[in-house]
C-alpha cells in the first residue's frame, strides 16, 4: 500500500518543489518504488527543475480525461518516476482538478511512495492535495511570512480533514536550529521533522536541471534532505557511511567533468 505525503508551503518561493524532488529522488536512492507528482496544474514547475518541461502527457492531458495515468509517469533520476504538470494555459484551462482523486486511486499499487507537490497558497486546486494525502509536510522559511502563511495552511489541512505530520524548515541561515526549531514548533503547534541550510549548491544544482543529492551528494543540504527521507520511510541513515560515498562519487564527478560547464 502507497503512502502519500503532499508537500504544502503557505506561500510561493520557499523552495517546496526542490525539497519535493530531492526527497523523492533520496527514496529512490534507498531503493524505495518512489513516485512524485506536480499537482500544482496552474504554476507547474516540477518538470522544468528536472528537464520533463517538453514530454508529450502530463498530469493536464489525464485531468482533461484525454490520457490515462501510465502515459503520464516518467524516469527521472535514481529511478524516481516522476508525473509532470504541464506548462500550458490551454492545458491548464482543460484540466479538471476534480479527477485527481481518481488519478490517486489508481496509483494505490504502483509504488511506496507519493509524493505530491502542492499549489502554494491556498486555492481550490490546493486543496485536494491536502486532503487526500496520509500526511501533509508544510516547507517554510524562517522568515514572518513564510511562518503566518503556514500556519494558514495547517488550519485548512485540518479543515479539510487532512492531518499536517510536521515541518520542513528550508533555507536556514546562521541562527542555532534548535532555536530555530523551537520557535516554529510553538507558533505551528507541529514538529519539525528536519532543517535544510542554505546552500548555493542547490542553486548550481538546479541549473544543471540535476537535484542536489545527486550532483553534490556531500552538501550540507544533501545531507539534511537524506536524512529526512530516512525518517520518512522509517529507515536508519548511516551518515558516517553514506559521506564517504558520497565524498568518493563526488570527487568521481569532478574528474569525470573537468573542464565542462
Amino acid at each position: 500500500m502507497v503512502r502519500v505525503f503532499t508537500f504544502a508551503s503557505g506561500k510561493g518561493g520557499t523552495g517546496k518543489t526542490t525539497v519535493t524532488v530531492n526527497l523523492g529522488t533520496s527514496l529512490a536512492q534507498f531503493g524505495k518504488n518512489t513516485i512524485i507528482m506536480d499537482a500544482d496544474i496552474g504554476m507547474a514547475n516540477l518538470g522544468l527543475a528536472i528537464g520533463l518541461e517538453d514530454v508529450p502527457i502530463t498530469l493536464h492531458e489525464v485531468l482533461a480525461g484525454k490520457a490515462n495515468i501510465n502515459d503520464a509517469i516518467y524516469e527521472g533520476p535514481a529511478g524516481v518516476k516522476v508525473v509532470p504538470s504541464g506548462i500550458s494555459l490551454q492545458g491548464f484551462q482543460q484540466a479538471n482538478p476534480e479527477r485527481l482523486r481518481d488519478v490517486l486511486n489508481e496509483m494505490v499499487d504502483r509504488c511506496d511512495y507519493l509524493l505530491i507537490d502542492a499549489p502554494a497558497g491556498i486555492s481550490r486546486d490546493g486543496v485536494i492535495p491536502l486532503a487526500v494525502a496520509d500526511d501533509v509536510v508544510l516547507v517554510v522559511n524562517p522568515e514572518l511570512s513564510s511562518i503566518v502563511d503556514a500556519l494558514k495552511t495547517k488550519i485548512l489541512t485540518e479543515v479539510v480533514g487532512g492531518h499536517v505530520l510536521g515541518v520542513i524548515i528550508n533555507r536556514a541561515g546562521v541562527e542555532k536550529p534548535e532555536l530555530v526549531s523551537q520557535k516554529m514548533e510553538k507558533v505551528l503547534g507541529v514538529k519539525v521533522i528536519g532543517t535544510i541550510p542554505e546552500d548555493p549548491n542547490i542553486r548550481r544544482a538546479a541549473s544543471f536541471k540535476i537535484p542536489v543529492v545527486i550532483k553534490y551528494p556531500g552538501s550540507g543540504s544533501s545531507v539534511a534532505i537524506k536524512k529526512i527521507a530516512a525518517s520518512l520511510a522509517g529507515i536508519t541513515y548511516d551518515e558516517k557511511s553514506v559521506e564517504t560515498k558520497d565524498k568518493f562519487i563526488e570527487r568521481f564527478a569532478k574528474v569525470l567533468f573537468r573542464g565542462k560547464k
